[in-house]
């Protein structure tokens, strides 16, 4: 991807940045996707792309959500599944919520303007997504929140 000059603005009214998401977007509630609001968005963005995971999974990071084809200035609200959705770490496509298995664990949900459609599939994993992105970014930002599990489930 090229290194893109501009901020997102990315933000949840469900959660802030750090804080703890709410059960209801993890497995042991509803496991719908939260909302979240992307602003600052640059002019010439033709798309938004979203990559949801974990980096402290115990084999390694965690994809819970691929999406791209969003409208810019789209806000994605709770339980919605816009765009293209690619397969996460679960082996299907749209929200997997958190679920860590033990401990605490942070979850970034990385937001990329693009000046671009990209020419992927429904289904497409992590790395074809960021194959298609590369050179498209003109903008990014994120927003992490963490979750630890409050059952044995």
């Amino acid at each position: 991807m090229q290194t893109s000059t501009a901020t997102l603005e990315v933000q949840s009214l469900a959660f802030a940045h750090k804080e703890s998401i709410p059960s209801v977007y993890t497995c042991e509630g509803k496991n719908v996707s939260p909302p979240i609001e992307v602003t600052n968005v640059p002019h010439e963005t033709q798309t938004l792309t979203l990559i949801m995971e974990d980096p402290d999974a115990p084999s390694g990071t965690f994809i819970h959500w691929l999406v791209w084809h969003i409208l810019p200035n789209e806000k994605v609200g709770e339980g919605a599944n816009p765009g293209i959705s690619g397969t996460n770490s679960f082996g299907h496509t749209g929200y997997g919520g958190p679920c860590p298995p033990k401990g605490e664990h942070r979850y970034f949900f990385r937001i990329y303007a693009l000046d671009t459609e990209l020419d992927i599939q429904v289904g497409a994993d992590k790395n074809e997504l960021l194959k298609a992105m590369k050179g498209h970014v003109v903008a990014s930002g994120e927003i992490m929140g963490t979750y630890q599990k409050h059952t044995g489930r």
